[in-house]
């Protein structure tokens, strides 16, 4: 194995498509015990479900809206019961992603926003911290994007929460290294998942346009990159955020 996880027990929020089940799976492949979350397509979640059991090793699949505190709480204990407690937390759970001028977006949705990139890591953070802090060992991984340091257009509510979140992320790694829990962020660009099927041909070559390795990247990219970070390898680092976007965040 290129990383050691030594047996741990990680929850990847929102992890039955996309980048979260490419993480969920690495992890799972590289030694940990891994909960995965879902919320709204049980059929799906079985399905990606298989996929991890498959691998080997003790899972979980938990339903949890990880938005609401009692939710959380409740799918802890269920996580506790069935694998043990929580030691390294990826709170990746996001809500639709629209590109609007402002005008065209309305609180409502901005607090979506707010809810799912600020709202769900706090409360995740809050609910897992004493067990690490206990123990002495932790690991939290927030996935950001390059939307916030590129001040996006058209993408205010998603560039504010992420903004918050990065802020959120970079306080914590600073109150939480004196227990032994570092707090590191992973920034993709855009890697293609399910949700960019509708993207159409010009969006892909325009992006591509700004990117000096010249192709897009792929979902594993970001689960190495977490695996890295989850380490035993990686103790010394907290506070850092992981540009994964094949360079276009050069500065």
């Amino acid at each position: 194995m290129p990383f050691t996880i030594n047996n741990r027990v990680a929850l990847v929020t929102g992890s039955t498509r996309g980048l979260g089940k490419q993480m969920a799976l690495k992890l799972a492949a590289n030694g940990a015990r891994v909960a995965m979350n879902y919320y709204g397509n049980a059929e799906l979640a079985e399905k990606s479900f298989a996929e991890l059991k498959a691998i080997g090793g003790e899972h979980c699949l938990v339903r949890a809206d990880v938005t609401d505190k009692a939710e959380i709480a409740r799918m802890l204990g269920e996580i506790e019961s069935q694998i043990g407690a929580v030691d390294i937390l990826v709170p990746n759970a996001t809500c639709e992603q629209p590109l609007k001028k402002i005008e065209d977006y309305d609180w409502d949705f901005f607090q979506r926003m707010v809810d799912f990139f600020q709202k769900s890591p706090f409360l995740l953070t809050q609910a897992c911290l004493p067990h690490m802090r206990e123990q002495g060992w932790g690991r939290i991984v927030h996935l950001t994007s390059e939307v916030f340091p590129g001040s996006w257009a058209d993408f205010c509510p998603y560039a504010s929460a992420k903004g918050g979140q990065t802020g959120l992320a970079r306080s914590n790694a600073r109150e939480f290294a004196p227990y032994g829990v570092t707090v590191n962020i992973i920034a993709p660009g855009w890697i293609p998942v399910e949700r960019h099927e509708g993207a159409t041909e010009e969006d892909r070559a325009g992006y591509l346009a700004t990117s000096p390795i010249g192709h897009f990247g792929k979902p594993d990219d970001i689960a190495n990159a977490l695996l890295y970070l989850v380490s035993e390898e990686a103790g010394f680092v907290t506070g850092a955020t992981l540009d994964v976007n094949g360079g276009r965040t050069i500065y």
